[in-house]
């Protein structure tokens, strides 16, 4: 496995970056060596944050951890993606089969416990009526929801509005 390993806000000593080589490094049992980790480092005030993104075929495999100490958000965040994979890996493997996985076979044909399937216990269907981003922010607020769907205004296309960690907003919106 490669490693891209980045820092904001924090130099990425020897101690760390020997540490994410070390932690992350265990998942090398899953992933075939050119596989790539891409490893963010950040601080803000004692927020000690930690984001892994690993890009495979037909997807990626994201985590991120926040501790008051950098190393435990390292060990954190090892054990979260390596979860992650042993959940899914039925779907996974399912994605998988053409040739050029970024899975070694042996995780691939591993045991692990059964997945615990994916279940839909509630549709909801509503009417969507065009309004603009910042409506729709305010929306959601109102219900108390974390994110909300909605036809744009602008541009008719189907939307979703999220709240962020530290209060601020994000947008969804579907590439032209």
């Amino acid at each position: 496995m490669k490693f891209i390993i980045t820092g904001r806000n924090i130099d990425v000593t020897p101690g760390l970056d020997e540490a994410i080589r070390d932690k992350i490094g265990r998942l090398d049992k899953y992933f075939t060596e050119d596989t790539t980790a891409n490893v963010t480092l950040s601080v803000d005030k004692d927020r000690h944050k930690i984001e892994v993104t690993i890009p495979v075929k037909n997807g990626i495999i994201r985590a991120e951890q926040v501790s008051s100490d950098m190393y435990v958000s390292i060990d954190l965040v090892e054990e979260v993606i390596e979860r992650q994979l042993k959940k899914y890996k039925n779907r996974l493997q399912d994605k998988q089969q053409a040739e050029g996985s970024s899975f070694k076979r042996e995780f691939l044909e591993a045991d692990y416990a059964e997945d615990e399937d994916i279940k839909i216990v509630r549709r909801k269907q509503f009417d969507m009526k065009p309004m603009y981003p910042e409506d729709a922010c305010v929306q959601m607020e109102l219900l108390g929801h974390s994110f909300y769907v909605f036809r744009n205004a602008e541009d008719e296309q189907i939307c979703v509005v999220y709240k962020r960690k530290g209060g601020t907003y994000g947008m969804i919106e579907p590439e032209d």
